[in-house]
């Protein structure tokens, strides 16, 4: 089997995790990895900007995303996942899956597991119900942010809560800098950390800092902006490049326009100057650059 018929292979038995819609059957008997399966298919993480002409960016526009319809689940895949395989949209640094999805009124995703992998869900509208066998029963509500680490293992599930209205999220997937760790759950309201017209953390890799944390040296910051304003946003750590994810709005990342869902990765810098225009949101990703 060459390699391009074994990654799509892979991708495929992957696709059984997330394309059911969600029912009660109990737990899935499916034992293979998802940290296994995910690693395996590395071997591309980014390719030059074409528009830029420099080596250390790389641009994603929205329209050329990977896209699924399944009627109740609208996909849109940054990165290769599910049936989408694109060998040069694999990962960038650690970050492996950045998932824009719509899931329809009362459908979601059945049991299933997952394992050494930094799962991150933020709702960008409706609210998410969520389901583990930690003893977590929760409903993740528009401006929440959940994170698991699946470590050992975990089983979960995932649904809209509301029985009519879509709910509309990003799924973020991160290889961890450790691995077998005891699984955890954490959730909390980004509202209650919000600073207008500023980048503020969401996430870090520090269990004191403000936001949720996780097993890797990684930094998530949201921006939502009411009037135009230009920042320089500095890196933590000279090993790591971000991803910048136009949520709403526009903005301009080192001179590349973005727009709405256009993703925009830049690496060996110290930092990058971001000019955002009125009306927007954007979530800027700074994460390692070596699996």
């Amino acid at each position: 089997m060459n390699r391009v018929k074994f990654i799509k292979s892979a991708l495929v038995s992957v696709a059984a995790f997330f394309a059911a819609p969600f029912i009660n059957k109990g737990i899935s008997q499916d034992t293979e990895s998802t940290y296994d399966k995910l690693r395996e298919n590395i071997g591309y993480s980014h390719v030059p900007n074409n528009e830029i002409k420099t080596m250390n960016t790389v641009l994603h526009k929205a329209n050329t995303r990977g896209s699924a319809d399944h009627g109740w689940l609208k996909a849109n895949h940054t990165f290769s996942f599910a049936n989408y395989h694109n060998p040069e949209r694999m990962h960038f640094g650690v970050l492996r899956v950045l998932n824009d999805d719509t899931i329809a009124g009362g459908k979601g995703f059945s049991t299933h597991p997952h394992d050494n992998m930094e799962i991150i869900t933020i709702p960008l509208e409706g609210d998410l119900e969520h389901k583990d066998n930690m003893g977590n029963g929760t409903v993740i509500k528009s401006g929440d942010i959940q994170v698991m680490s699946a470590g050992t293992g975990i089983l979960h599930s995932e649904f809209n809560a509301d029985t009519e209205l879509d709910v509309k999220l990003l799924q973020i997937w991160l290889f961890p800098n450790k691995k077998n760790v005891t699984p955890r759950y954490d959730q909390l309201p980004i509202r209650d950390l919000e600073v207008k017209n500023e980048f503020y953390h969401i996430l870090s890799p520090n269990e004191e800092a403000q936001g949720v944390w996780i097993h890797q040296n990684s930094w998530f910051s949201m921006g939502e902006f009411s009037e135009q304003k230009t920042i320089d946003y500095k890196l933590n750590s000279s090993k790591n490049g971000v991803y910048a994810f136009m949520i709403d709005g526009a903005a301009t990342v080192e001179g590349q326009k973005l727009e709405k869902r256009d993703g925009f990765g830049i690496w060996d810098t110290d930092s990058i100057s971001i000019s955002v225009e009125k009306k927007s949101r954007i979530l800027l990703i700074e994460v390692p650059m070596v699996i």
